[in-house]
């Protein structure tokens, strides 16, 4: 940006970057790595950043798409995203000392389709194909569970019995998409069931209205949003901005920004998806200030969950005071 252009704002809301969740995968890592040594093996990525996974392979974890690639009697972490049964039988059969880091929202979905298969209703998993939660959650009960992806596939799913239906979400879906594709599977399926509380993980909706009010209340043209491109939450929050009207980036870090986006824009949103981590947020908003941004931050929604670590590491975390 030349110097006779005026400068912008860059607007930093909190809360941002990584939930309880994935503070809880990441930690877990950590301390596998300290208290049992490399190699640790991590099935498929711990969380869907780039920069986590390449930090953590440089210090000894070696991730892998599938169990036949993990020696016998190894340390084998599955990922936030959650994991099938028959990956769990394949891990004991294997003979895998297993260090589970499945986000406690995604095991509540589990929870929920596992009561519903065992009472014989067909579950509408609304979620998008292929990603690594919902593949997890899937395999819970392959046979009763059909995959929603969209609007149209609500109004279009086929169920044996239209009075023995229930759903349940991914966690990282856009919180107005989701509203919209439960609407059309209640207007097909009155009797629907769905869960008690919304599977749309807390960090997720936080985030979403943060954006929001970014973009209705601070004014915000432009939004940047730290993340990776597989992280659905990340996807979603542009997604959001572009709803509303404004210009949305997804940048993985500080040399993904392209000055060109910031001509004639004055007011510029920076967040991060829950999967990715601060440094890579103060590394975009050090570039932006470089181009001429003026840094502010807002607090728009309080966030303190936490959730406890697995019982093979938490004890040893404890004595160290952590």
């Amino acid at each position: 940006m030349s110097q006779d252009e005026p400068a912008f704002d860059v607007i930093l809301p909190r809360p941002r970057g990584f939930c309880a969740g994935v503070e809880r995968a990441v930690q877990i890592v950590e301390l596998a790595l300290e208290q049992l040594h490399p190699p640790i093996y991590v099935r498929r990525e711990i969380v869907h950043n780039r920069a986590v996974v390449e930090r953590f392979r440089a210090r000894g974890v070696v991730f892998v798409d599938s169990l036949d690639e993990v020696p016998a009697q190894a340390v084998c972490v599955f990922s936030a995203h959650g994991v099938a049964p028959d990956v769990r039988a394949a891990a004991d059969a294997r003979g895998l000392q297993v260090i589970d880091a499945t986000c406690p929202l995604v095991t509540k979905v589990h929870v929920e389709v596992l009561r519903h298969a065992r009472a014989g209703d067909t579950i509408l998993l609304i979620g998008h194909e292929g990603h690594d939660e919902v593949i997890g959650t899937m395999g819970h009960a392959r046979d009763q569970v059909r995959l929603v992806g969209d609007v149209h596939a609500a109004l279009t799913v086929e169920v044996p019995d239209p009075q023995r239906v229930a759903y349940v979400t991914q966690t990282t879906l856009s919180v107005d998409e989701t509203a919209g594709i439960v609407r059309a599977l209640r207007g097909r399926f009155p009797a629907i069931e769905g869960p008690k509380t919304a599977d749309i993980c807390y960090a997720t909706q936080n985030r979403q209205d943060a954006v929001k009010a970014l973009v209705l209340e601070e004014g915000i043209e432009l939004l940047l949003v730290v993340g990776s491109e597989n992280s659905s939450n990340s996807q979603r929050l542009v997604e959001v901005a572009q709803s509303l009207g404004a210009r949305g980036q997804l940048v993985d870090a500080a040399s993904d920004v392209d000055p060109a986006w910031l001509r004639g824009v004055r007011r510029v949103g920076l967040t991060a998806g829950a999967s990715a981590p601060e440094d890579l947020v103060q590394g975009v908003a050090a570039r932006l200030a470089a181009l001429g941004g003026r840094l502010s931050e807002r607090e728009l929604i309080p966030e303190d969950v936490t959730f406890p670590l697995p019982p093979q590491l938490a004890p040893a975390r404890n004595r160290s005071g952590g």
